[in-house]
């Protein structure tokens, strides 16, 4: 694989192909002993069935593509690391429905669609500060994600091993089949709404506001049955459109799961509907750039305090040439200090060049602390601010605040401190499961779907209002 330290010109109207980016400057991947023992696997990869399928990309493009708008709202949540010993249904269960209270909660506060977006089926692998890490006086290789290597601290597991690429893609396969099985089976009936709450969130203040408002759509079920309006005659109240995403980083696993679409002609990376760049890989002139530039799937850019205007308007050019809506989505991740700083200058550039981006807040990454007690976290408290800062930034520029990108787990986890359920730095230690970054626990999950309602029910309102006021001005 060819990987040079940098490339003389950035050529945007190049010819792609699936393996162009190698010959790029890459960041953040591997380096496997044995190069041959990797294309074994990928070219075993290369004859796998698709995850995902392009029309369903393309239907999550659309969708996107209204977010943008202002007519429907983006909410990207699941783990922070999938891994090989967590795999097991009642957690892929227990994150799905957490994914789909939040939805509800946000639904009906604003009226408009929420779109369900996983990361989940494929988030396996993740970007390190450093490559090693030193422990007593052992130096080994950072734990990368299970794609890569084991996060147990020895020379073996720490080994980049291509076999696990198959391992992670069944894993995928697997995930996505059961999380298909809860989306079109019946699990996601509104009507079972009322069910979807997990035990350790029973009590809390935060269920009973949940079990009011389950109570309201009973009603308007009620409402909904009288009139002729059924689970079987309107399967949108049966099913859900679920989709999954991951960040593009293990570039070799992208590629073999890249093809053509038989209708369009056009070239998809068919491992997720929706992919990213992470905020460590954005060079313009890097291989992951490079790479997603020429697949036709919705993709999201991380923005961090560290891009300038006019690098994030060479991503744009680069990855969006045509302004297609739905085809790009900004994330933010500054942190609830800097965002107010940062944010409106990217809004502004943006705006005044006539870009269609879909905006959504990570206001997860720029948060990250070091406990007292030693443990990486992150409080809730800066959570909320971020968020609320989020949009209060996007009205006063006039803009749509179009989505949150969340690290969330079903589990009860102890790993950010602060919300309803009341964790402590002292109580980190007590269910502390993450294979990577701290997560929401489903608790504080719903607490944050319910800022964001109200921050959506006001938008609504406003736009209702502004609505009307145009009304009586033409009459």
């Amino acid at each position: 694989m060819k990987n040079p330290m940098k490339s003389e010109k950035i050529n945007h109207s190049a010819k792609w192909s699936p393996e162009s980016w190698t010959t790029k400057p890459a960041k953040h991947l591997p380096v496997y002993n044995d190069p041959d023992e990797l294309t074994a696997v990928t070219e075993i990869l290369k004859n796998y069935p698709p995850l995902v399928f392009a029309g369903e990309a393309r239907k999550l493009k659309r969708n996107i593509a209204k977010a943008a708008a202002g007519e429907a709202f983006l909410l990207q949540a699941g783990d922070c690391a999938e891994s090989f010993a967590e795999f097991h249904p009642n957690n892929i269960r227990d994150t799905f429905r957490v994914i789909l209270q939040m939805a509800i909660v946000m639904t009906f506060a604003s009226g408009m669609p929420i779109i369900k977006l996983g990361r989940i089926a494929g988030q396996f692998a993740k970007p390190r500060s450093e490559d090693s890490e030193t422990r007593n006086g052992v130096t080994l290789s950072s734990y990368k994600g299970d794609i890569i290597n084991g996060i147990e601290f020895t020379k073996e597991s720490r080994r980049p091993d291509p076999k696990r690429i198959i391992q992670a893609y069944n894993q995928s396969a697997a995930t996505l089949n059961l999380v298909r099985a809860f989306a079109q089976g019946g699990y996601a009936d509104l009507h079972h709404v009322s069910r979807w709450t997990l035990d350790f969130v029973r009590g809390n203040p935060l269920d009973e506001r949940y079990q009011e408002l389950t109570q309201r759509l009973e009603q308007a079920l009620a409402f909904m049955l009288a009139a002729g309006i059924t689970s079987e005659n309107s399967p949108q109240i049966r099913e859900a459109d679920f989709f999954t995403s991951h960040e593009s980083l293990l570039l070799p696993y992208e590629q073999a799961l890249t093809r053509v679409d038989s209708t369009t002609g056009d070239w998809y990376d068919v491992s997720a509907h929706f992919l990213w760049i992470g905020d460590r890989t954005r060079q313009p002139d890097g291989a992951h750039v490079e790479f997603l530039r020429g697949v036709k799937n919705p993709i999201g850019v991380k923005c961090g305090p560290n891009l300038s205007t006019d690098g994030l308007l060479q991503l744009l050019d680069i990855l969006n040439p045509e302004n297609d809506p739905g085809r790009i989505t900004l994330i933010s991740r500054m942190g609830h200090g800097k965002v107010g700083e940062d944010l409106p200058k990217f809004i502004r550039t943006v705006k005044k060049e006539g870009r269609i981006v879909t905006w959504s807040c990570d206001p997860m990454h720029g948060n990250t602390q070091a406990s007292s007690t030693g443990y990486k976290t992150r409080e809730f408290g800066n959570i909320l601010t971020e968020v609320k800062n989020f949009f209060a930034i996007h009205h006063a520029e006039g803009t749509h605040a179009g989505g949150v990108h969340l690290e969330l787990t079903g589990q009860n986890v102890t790993e950010c401190t602060g919300g309803s359920c009341k964790i402590t730095e002292d109580k980190l230690s007590e269910r502390y499961n993450t294979h990577c970054d701290p997560r929401l626990n489903a608790s504080q999950a719903l607490e944050l779907a319910f800022l964001i309602a109200d921050e959506l029910h006001t938008n609504y309102k406003r736009r209702r209002d502004l609505a009307e006021d145009e009304l009586t001005t033409e009459g």
